[in-house]
């Protein structure tokens, strides 16, 4: 368990970088490039005719730090749920072997229970770490040792019903940052309310650039944390579908090739 968590932690502080590292050299090479080009342009063009109405531009809307740490930290929270819903890919594949082989018709006994112990306990120390063979090797030991089958069935579920709930609360990184996404859009708003304010003296002058630019900022900062947030809080509603679905077809998995089989002599 301690070994998962490590590589967890690795792989979650490397993404971190990666997407920051990413985001910011899109940002560099094209975002802002394009946005100050953008910008010149529509200038320029109102210097020249005064009822000119400046382009609009998706540059313009994501050229702000605040956007883009939202892209950062929506890249961070893509790579979480990607790494998750392998792991979940991981739990469903094994639900097509046969771990306990068993014929129909055949029951197992309590003093079976060490020959099918042994052969889960010969997988992959990977595999052995996954949802169903810890079920299955819980069911089969609290079998072999209480000799009733409704006890062994409890505990299977029980193993069943605490690795969905260690599978919802591994997903509390990505809430935190779910939360944080639209915290970073309403600081994106405050500072653009205040740069507008700062030069509404210019406003009274005739010269309303410096407003509308500084309101821009804040109302693109809220629209991108928005967008993200929502596309994130989609995916997330997907992987939790994913989690749920896998609880329910281990449950299934346990009931049909291994409560249903065992017998008290």
């Amino acid at each position: 368990m301690q070994r998962t968590f490590s590589a967890e932690f690795v792989f979650q502080l490397f993404s971190l970088l990666l997407s920051v590292l990413l985001v910011h050299a899109v940002y560099v090479t094209l975002v802002w490039p394009n946005a100050q080009a953008v910008i010149e342009q529509n200038r320029q063009m109102v210097k020249q005719d005064a009822s000119y109405t400046p382009q609009r531009s998706w540059f313009i809307v994501l050229k702000d730090y605040e956007q883009e740490s939202c892209f950062v930290l929506g890249l961070w929270a893509l790579s979480i749920m990607g790494y998750k819903a392998r792991n979940v890919s991981r739990e469903r594949q094994i639900l097509d072997q046969e771990l306990v082989p068993i014929a129909e018709g055949m029951r197992i006994l309590p003093e079976d229970t060490r020959n099918y112990i042994r052969q889960i306990q010969s997988l992959p120390a990977a595999d052995q770490g996954l949802l169903l063979p810890r079920a299955l090797l819980n069911a089969l030991q609290r079998f072999g040792a209480t000799h009733n089958v409704q006890d062994a069935s409890s505990s299977a579920h029980t193993v069943v019903m605490s690795g969905g709930e260690q599978l919802e609360a591994e997903l509390s990184m990505v809430r935190y940052i779910l939360w944080a996404i639209p915290s970073i859009g309403f600081i994106g708003t405050v500072r653009g309310i205040g740069d507008a304010l700062s030069v509404a003296n210019k406003a009274v002058s005739g010269d309303i650039s410096g407003v509308t630019e500084s309101l821009g900022v804040a109302f693109n900062s809220t629209l991108v944390a928005l967008l993200i947030s929502i596309l994130l809080m989609f995916l997330v509603h997907q992987l939790q579908l994913l989690q749920e679905r896998l609880s329910f077809e281990t449950e299934n998995y346990l009931d049909e090739h291994l409560i249903r089989h065992l017998q008290v002599s």
